[in-house]
């Protein structure tokens, strides 16, 4: 599924189940709880901290893919092409960075 596409399913998908997308305010708002859910995921499973029985059956592609789903949402709404936004900023970071990180000490 390409980006596009995926804007494309995620629309329908508003239209067929959702009634209508909530606000870019509200689904900012979401956007930054299920950032934080992933998160809580990743610092317990990957960092110092112990992961609570209650987390341990959580599913991180899960909530990466409610990140991604709001994240559509939004640019759905405010008429965003994801795919050239992410071709235009890789294209930005190639030139910003093309030498930067190969020549980081801390890198190798």
């Amino acid at each position: 599924m390409t980006l596009q596409d995926a804007q494309k399913t995620v629309d329908q998908w508003i239209q067929d189940y959702g009634v209508r997308y909530f606000s870019e305010l509200t689904n900012m708002v979401i956007l930054t709880e299920e950032v934080g859910e992933m998160a809580r995921i990743i610092a317990r499973r990957y960092g110092e901290q112990s992961e609570k029985e209650s987390d341990k059956n959580k599913d991180l592609g899960d909530e990466m893919a409610d990140v991604l789903f709001v994240l559509i949402c939004l640019a759905n709404q405010t008429g965003i092409n994801l795919e050239e936004a992410l071709k235009k900023n890789l294209e930005k970071k190639t030139q910003r960075d093309s030498e930067r990180h190969l020549n980081n000490e801390k890198l190798k």
